[in-house]
């Protein structure tokens, strides 16, 4: 007992002197400058200094010591509720399901917003908790629940990042909110959000006792009395609510309510009440910390602290993931085809048709008025439009070829370039080049690219090879150097001064003015890394049954693996570096040819190839003449086709 108090007064003092110090340096950060002694010797008398920390440096550090806490406090909860060390209001997507609502009900009912931002973004929280509980399935595997929700997530940042384009003057100043801001005028967003927090944190210390309870299993809880659906209902509630309270004011902010509960339990202290005093403190500490810092990196200007968070959560929740899952059965292996493959004698040119139609249709209708072939070589078609719809092309065909190899290396049916964060931490790179080195050629972009590709997929095979490469895990782990490398592009896109629009354009993929250069380009990649893809079909074949089988048929397995995850990852920084990061084509275009033309690598990676260059000149296609004149990048197509497809997937996996 009493190393247990010790432990804990470690854990208050530490935790409040931690905080002391770091909301003394948050107030001193800002446009108008003064230092330390001044804020202390200054803020007592009236002046300017008491007017800037009074008015609004004071307001930001109270609303992110409140929304720190109330974002840890319900990670605690969400962690006893699912059984699971990996749950948060963002890995759960309940953050991002609040923001979508937000963000729907500003573009279609602004005076509702005004009026009743809480239950806006409350219903929208609801909404995402009830569809990730339904797919997770009723066993709430952690590593399936975790990587449900994050997909659910990418799926509703998908759906605001096409309503921020679409609706770009209702949505001015949402993509720094949407990623995270504590920024405040005035005192409003506290008195709104004070009494929410307060009361919910006030009700789940008073049910710490319950939660105790609960956590020793629902058959013993029940024996002991507890009514476990009431307690699951009313802390489910109080997740959702603080929550949805902090989303309303500051954003989305996520991985707090993943490292503050952790950190603390590390630090030894047990049972609910004390852990979610505790977790509400080092909650505070962390969102204050990562704000300062976020404010010492661009002085004088804004970085989404919710892009800091990531930074640090998405290699907590790498580790997590990784101990987690040394805990969890292997899952199947199937990479899902059909054991009576079609003819490619009738397949072939039915899908060629297809193309033709595609490519017809985005060279001759631009949403508004059709072109004649006559009028193909008119300055609009031949140097726009064309060239555009073939870069598309070939882009979808290399994106498609490196799903095939990434998936038969891995024998993962979840592995692609974008599940796999290789597509986010490849932009991550790029951009890293761009702004730290401006006066480089663009040419050089691809060199960042490979870079940050390179570091993607040696995570990936450094933290799966000694748990052969479990699909789920491989797909959390890569779905979590996607949010890494998220977080790197948003800093940069602020610290470069990228509007936002165009902002949006580069995190989601577009082929939008891309000319004749670009197809050029695409198309020497394409002769040059496609050949070798193919060439390392026949070694994909015997993959397949396993590395023993492909040994003992004397294939050299490390040699072949290493060969083929170069290739995929070059086609895919070649791919980023032409178009952005366009993902979900290496999935979709991959699992739908085996269904069609089965397990044998060769007519697979064909047919792959012409589906993956269908589907994303469809894409582009279609967010060219949806809502015309204005466009949705072929990314965010891609991705709400993409993000269910996974999700379908996912609920396939035993």
């Amino acid at each position: 007992m009493c190393t247990l108090q010790k432990k804990s007064l470690i854990s208050l003092f530490g935790g409040f002197f931690l905080l002391s110090i770091v909301s003394i340096v948050h107030l001193t950060q800002g446009q108008a400058g003064f230092s330390i002694e001044q804020l202390l010797s200054e803020v007592w008398v009236q002046g300017r200094v008491q007017d800037i920390v009074l008015g609004m440096r004071l307001p930001r550090l109270v609303i992110g010591i409140l929304a720190g806490g109330a974002l840890a406090v319900a990670g605690v909860i969400l962690q006893t509720l699912t059984n699971n060390p990996l749950a948060s209001a963002s890995t759960l997507g309940i953050n991002a399901g609040a923001f979508f609502a937000v963000v729907l009900v500003m573009v279609f009912f602004p005076t509702l917003l005004g009026k009743f931002p809480f239950v806006v973004a409350l219903v929208g929280a609801i909404f995402s908790t009830i569809l990730v509980l339904f797919l997770a399935g009723k066993e709430l595997n952690p590593v399936r629940v975790a990587l449900t929700g994050l997909i659910i997530s990418l799926l509703f940042s998908s759906v605001t990042g096409a309503l921020q384009l679409l609706f770009e003057n209702q949505t001015s100043g949402l993509f720094l909110w949407g990623a995270g801001t504590l920024i405040q005028l005035d005192w409003t967003g506290v008195k709104f959000a004070f009494p929410f927090i307060f009361i919910t944190v006030i009700a789940a210390i008073i049910a710490g006792k319950s939660l105790d309870t609960l956590s020793l299993g629902e058959d013993i809880a029940s024996s002991l009395g507890q009514s476990v659906l009431k307690v699951k209902i009313f802390t489910w509630s109080l997740a959702i609510i603080l929550a949805s309270v902090t989303v309303s004011v500051v954003g989305v902010i996520g991985f707090i309510g993943l490292i503050a509960p952790h950190i603390v339990r590390l630090i030894g202290i047990k049972g609910h009440r004390p852990l979610i005093i505790h977790s509400f403190l080092w909650g505070s500490v962390i969102l204050i910390s990562a704000d300062v810092v976020a404010r010492l990196i661009q002085p004088g200007q804004e970085i989404p602290v919710g892009a800091m968070t990531a930074l640090i959560g998405g290699p907590w929740l790498m580790f997590l993931a990784y101990r987690t899952a040394k805990k969890q059965k292997r899952g199947e292996r199937s990479l899902g085809g059909t054991k009576n493959p079609l003819s490619l004698t009738w397949l072939l040119p039915v899908t060629i048709l297809c193309i033709i139609i595609v490519l017809y249709l985005s060279f001759s209708f631009n949403g508004t008025t059709w072109t004649p072939i006559s009028e193909w070589n008119s300055t609009i078609i031949w140097n726009f439009r064309i060239p555009r719809t073939l870069t598309a092309f070939i882009i979808g065909m290399i994106l498609s070829i490196s799903g095939v190899l990434f998936q038969g290396v891995l024998r993962n049916p979840l592995a692609d370039a974008s599940v796999l964060g290789i597509t986010s931490l490849s932009g991550a790179g790029a951009m890293i080049f761009l702004v730290l080195f401006p006066s480089l050629s663009v040419s050089w972009l691809p060199i960042g690219a490979i870079l940050g590709a390179t570091v993607a997929i040696s995570i990936i095979f450094i933290t799966s090879w000694k748990n052969g490469f479990q699909p789920i895990l491989v797909a959390l782990m890569g779905i979590s150097v996607s949010a890494f490398g998220s977080a790197v592009i948003q800093i940069l896109v602020v610290k470069s001064k990228l509007v936002v629009a165009a902002a949006l354009v580069w995190l989601s993929g577009s082929t939008y003015a891309k000319g004749w250069n670009d197809v050029y380009i695409a198309l020497i990649l394409f002769i040059i890394l496609v050949p070798i893809a193919i060439y390392l079909t026949r070694s994909l074949n015997a993959l397949a049954f396993g590395d023993d089988v492909a040994t003992s048929h004397g294939l050299a397995v490390p040699k072949t693996r290493v060969i083929a995850l170069i290739i995929g990852v070059a086609l895919t920084t070649a791919a980023v570096s032409i178009v952005g990061t366009i993902g979900f084509i290496g999935l979709l275009a991959p699992h739908i040819a085996r269904r069609l033309v089965g397990y044998s690598h060769l007519p697979l990676m064909i047919f792959s190839m012409l589906l993956g260059g269908f589907l994303l000149t469809f894409a582009d296609f279609i967010g060219r003449v949806l809502l015309a004149p204005k466009e949705i990048p072929s990314g965010l197509v891609v991705t709400l086709i993409g993000a269910p497809y996974l999700l379908y997937l996912l609920k396939k996996i035993k």
